[in-house]
C-alpha cells in the first residue's frame, strides 16, 4: 500500500475541499454530503476509465530512466490535474465563445450552467480527436509485425501479418472516421472529420518527434526512446484518455472545481498504479495484461466515435475496458499455473512484494505453452 500513500492523502484533502465547496454553495449538511459523494464517484469513474491507461503508461515507463520517471510523476501529475482537468476545458470554452481564458474561468464560477452547455457542445470535436489518437495507439500495438506473443490468436496473428503493410493502421482509422461521419449531418459531419484528421496528425507528429529524439544505445546497439520523447508521448496519451471523462463528468456536476477535484484524485491513483506496475514488474509476470489494455484502448476509441451519434454512459465504457483487463489478468494467471505445473523448478520464489516473477519461464523448458514463432519475420515493412 506504500505506492498509494500519497494518493490516499490527496483523496483526504480532496474530499475535505469538496466538503468546503459543498458548504459554501448550499450552507447545508445535505449539500456537503452530496458534494463529497459526487467527488468520490468522479474519482472512481476516472480510475475505472483509466486503468488501461496505467498499463500502457507502465509499458513506456519501464523503458525510461529513473530521472524521467520521477519527472513524469511530479511534472506529469501537475499537467494531468491542472492542465487537462482545469485549463483544457477553459480553453475549449474560450475558443468556442471567443473570450479569454480568464473570462471563461469567471463564467465557470458564476454561470456554471452556461459553461457546461458550451463545453458539452464540443463533444463531437473532442471525441473525434481523442478517439482517432487512441485508435492509432491501440492498432499500432496489434499491427506490429514483430509481435510474437498473442492473447487472442485468431485475431492477433492475422493483424500481425497485415502489419507488414506500411501505415495499414492509419488507413483503417481513416476508413472508420468516414463510416461514422456518414451517420452525422450538416456541420457536425465536417467537424467530426476535421477533428479526427487532426487527431491522426497529432499522433504522427508525436510519433515523429519520438523517432527524432530516439538514441542508439552504445552498449546494446538498439534504438532506445529518449526520456523526453516518452514523456511527450505519455502526456498526449493521458490527454486523449481524459477528453471523454472531462466532458462526461458534467453529467454529475456542472461545477468546474468539483469536477477537477474528483478527476484529480482519480488521476493521482492512476499515477500510483502505474509506478506500482513498473517497479514490481507486474507486466512481466502477467503475460496477457498488456494485450488486454490495448484491447480496452481500441474499445474506448470506438466508444468515443459512437458517442458522437448515440450517447453512451461512461459506466458502460468503463465496464468494457475493465472487462478486457480482468479477462486478460485471469488468462495470465491460468497460463502461469500451467507453466508452473509443467516446470515447477523454473518458478523462482515469490518476490517484489509477493508477486510471482515468471518471466524466466519463457527461457525454460515450458515449450508446449510458448506461442509458435512466425514462419518468417521480415526486417522491414512492405512499402
Amino acid at each position: 500500500m506504500g505506492y498509494f500513500r500519497n494518493s490516499f492523502l490527496v483523496t483526504a484533502a480532496g474530499l475535505g475541499l469538496g466538503a468546503v465547496l459543498g458548504w459554501s454553495n448550499t450552507h447545508s449538511w445535505a449539500g456537503v454530503f452530496s458534494t463529497v459523494f459526487i467527488v468520490a464517484v468522479l474519482a472512481i469513474l476516472e480510475v475505472s476509465l483509466s486503468f488501461d491507461n496505467a498499463v500502457v503508461n507502465a509499458v513506456v515507463l519501464k523503458q525510461m530512466t529513473p530521472v524521467w520517471r520521477h519527472r513524469f510523476i511530479t511534472w506529469g501529475i501537475a499537467i494531468a490535474v491542472f492542465g487537462m482537468r482545469i485549463v483544457f476545458p477553459l480553453v475549449i470554452v474560450a475558443i468556442i465563445t471567443r473570450i479569454d481564458p480568464i473570462s471563461a474561468l469567471v463564467m465557470a464560477a458564476t454561470d456554471p450552467d452556461r459553461y457546461s452547455t458550451i463545453l458539452s457542445s464540443a463533444h463531437i470535436t473532442v471525441s473525434a480527436f481523442g478517439g482517432a489518437f487512441l485508435a492509432m495507439v491501440g492498432l499500432k500495438h496489434f499491427f506490429n509485425h514483430e509481435k510474437d506473443v498473442h492473447w487472442i490468436g485468431v485475431i492477433e496473428r492475422p493483424l500481425t501479418r497485415l502489419g507488414r503493410i506500411e501505415a495499414v493502421e492509419l488507413g483503417l482509422v481513416l476508413l472508420l472516421l468516414y463510416m461514422v461521419s456518414t451517420w452525422l449531418v450538416g456541420p457536425e459531419q465536417f467537424e467530426f472529420l476535421v477533428a479526427g484528421i487532426f487527431g491522426l496528425v497529432t499522433y504522427i507528429a508525436v510519433d515523429g518527434v519520438s523517432a527524432l529524439l530516439n538514441v542508439k544505445s552504445a552498449v546494446t546497439g538498439e534504438v532506445v526512446r529518449s526520456g523526453a520523447a516518452s514523456f511527450l508521448y505519455l502526456e498526449v496519451l493521458d490527454a486523449s484518455f481524459s477528453f471523454d471523462g472531462v466532458i462526461g463528468a458534467f453529467a454529475l456536476s456542472n461545477n468546474l472545481f468539483i469536477i477537477a477535484i474528483g478527476l484529480g484524485i482519480g488521476a493521482m491513483f492512476v499515477r500510483s498504479l502505474t509506478i506500482m506496475l513498473v517497479e514490481r514488474e507486474t507486466l512481466a509476470c502477467y503475460r496477457y495484461l498488456e494485450h488486454g489494455a490495448f484491447y480496452a484502448i481500441i474499445a474506448l476509441a470506438v466508444m468515443m466515435f459512437l458517442s458522437t451519434v448515440q450517447h453512451i454512459p461512461e459506466v458502460v465504457t468503463g465496464l468494457i475496458g475493465a472487462g478486457f483487463i480482468v479477462t486478460a489478468f485471469a488468462d495470465s494467471l491460468r497460463y502461469n499455473r500451467h507453466a508452473a505445473a509443467a516446470a515447477p523448478s523454473a518458478v523462482p520464489a515469490a518476490g517484489n512484494g509477493g508477486i510471482l516473477n515468471i518471466q524466466n519461464l519463457h527461457e525454460s523448458s515450458v515449450r508446449p505453452f510458448r506461442e509458435p514463432p512466425e514462419t518468417s519475420k521480415p526486417e522491414s515493412r512492405i512499402k
